[in-house]
């Protein structure tokens, strides 16, 4: 078994919508970043190359390269999870955490755990998403930023 944690931060500006794990969700504000900004789908692909100890999506995808702009963070997981899965691994479970201070995520939590799924061809039973505000304070209170962790367990393929 190997873990690994992943953590993206991104600023926020006005106009939407908020891209997270994958679903578009109507707000004003949207993650400002080179690729789409996806803070939640980056913070996923980073635990799964650190769990792999295969580096992590800077170096991947590095924000220098043009074909990295407004890429979509769904496709750059799926290369990462290539490559986990072509290393020996299996994904068995994700639990991530979403940090901001609006919009309010439970309606939308459901369709983020089955859009990640989807992309990784597993259950949305493997998917945890939890969402936390920073009650009103600091940047993420402020609504400044927004910001991603997530776990992954790995386990080697013995096939």
């Amino acid at each position: 078994m190997r873990v690994g944690i992943g953590h993206d931060t991104h600023r926020l500006a006005a106009g939407g919508p908020l891209r997270l794990g994958g679903v578009d969700i109507p707000h004003e504000r949207h993650a400002v970043g080179h690729s789409d900004a996806d803070v939640l789908l980056h913070a996923v692909t980073d635990a799964l190359l650190g769990a792999a100890a295969l580096g992590d999506i800077g170096e991947l995808f590095p924000d220098t390269d043009p074909a990295n702009k407004n890429r979509d963070s769904a496709e750059m997981l799926r290369q990462a999870a290539s490559r986990v899965a072509a290393a020996g691994f299996v994904i068995r479970n994700l639990d991530c955490i979403v940090f901001a201070e609006r919009p309010k995520l439970g309606p939308h939590k459901q369709a983020i755990r089955h859009r990640i799924a989807e992309i990784l061809s597993l259950q949305p039973s493997q998917i945890g998403v939890k969402a936390k505000t920073g009650e009103g304070v600091g940047e993420i209170g402020r609504e400044e930023i927004i910001a991603a962790q997530c776990v992954a367990l790995l386990e080697t393929n013995d096939q």
